[in-house]
């Protein structure tokens, strides 16, 4: 006969077990969920028209799939990745500066004690632009790192595809 001790160590460590494939379970889900749709989806403009030479601010359209969060441009702890939107150089088009929305607080239901900030649903980026004259394809990116609630996924970053027109 298993002593009291031993026989809470035994219950403990099933419910443990039981819990960690319930939540093994639902990052499973999450991870196919994101696997048949992208995490995080550029929605518009897909055609922008300025002043050429001159500063324009543009505003960019992002929707974090459900269920997802991402963290937001300025998070909480210097060890979580933030959500970064860049040009490249050599597009025709500079980005003077990105302004970011502020994040929204988020607790996880595991550590109730830790506030993250996070973008989740949809968001805007507001990129002031300097575009020469002339019709640019811009292949933008915004870099991030997707989490749901049990679990984060490598970091990815997705094209942000922007016909600039510069007048």
């Amino acid at each position: 006969m298993l002593g009291m001790n031993a026989g809470i160590r035994v219950v403990a460590a099933v419910v443990w077990g039981m819990a960690g494939l319930l939540a093994q379970g639902q990052a499973d889900d999450a991870s196919r969920s994101v696997l048949r749709g992208a995490a995080v989806e550029y929605l518009f403009p897909e055609q922008v028209t300025v002043s050429a030479g001159k500063t324009s601010e543009v505003a960019l359209h992002f929707r974090v799939a459900q269920g997802m969060h991402i963290n937001s441009h300025t998070p909480k702890d210097e060890f979580l990745i933030p959500t970064t939107f860049s040009i490249p150089e050599g597009a025709g088009v500079r980005m003077e500066l990105a302004n970011y929305p502020p994040g929204a607080e988020f607790t996880l239901p595991a550590d109730p004690g830790t506030k993250l900030s996070v973008y989740a649903g949809e968001f805007i980026i507001k990129a002031r632009i300097v575009a020469a004259a002339g019709n640019h394809l811009v292949e933008a990116k915004l870099h991030f790192q997707a989490c749901d609630r049990t679990a984060c996924f490598p970091p990815k970053t997705i094209p942000v595809a922007i016909d600039v027109i510069g007048k």
